[in-house]
């Protein structure tokens, strides 16, 4: 159940996200549901192969900024698989990240 409210919100940010930053575009709810999934899908598997190795050579300490910098990947990558959904440039996708992290951080 907190996987499907977690992919709800994150769907909501995303489209949210399209209001307030103009390099960020998607097409409606429904693509912003499938977005959110494969950016958690991604997350929760390559992610973690990404997250690993960082966390491991800067010793833990800068875990946060890791966690952001591979879920703006993460959100980058998931830009290339889906037309109705684009995001032009990284900084964007980090700023995207953000809201998710600290929206995910309150829930």
């Amino acid at each position: 159940m907190n996987f499907i409210i977690t992919l709800l919100v994150n769907a909501g940010i995303l489209l949210g996200m399209t209001y307030v930053l103009p390099s960020v575009r998607i097409k409606n709810y429904g693509t912003a549901i499938l977005v959110a999934l494969v950016i958690g899908l991604l997350n929760a598997t390559l992610g973690m192969f990404l997250r690993f190795p960082m966390n491991v050579v800067t010793l833990g300490l800068i875990s946060f900024v890791v966690h952001l910098v591979v879920t703006a990947i993460m959100i980058k990558l998931a830009d290339k698989f889906f037309d109705d959904f684009e995001v032009k440039g990284f900084t964007p996708a980090l700023i995207i990240a953000l809201v998710m992290a600290v929206v995910g951080m309150l829930l």
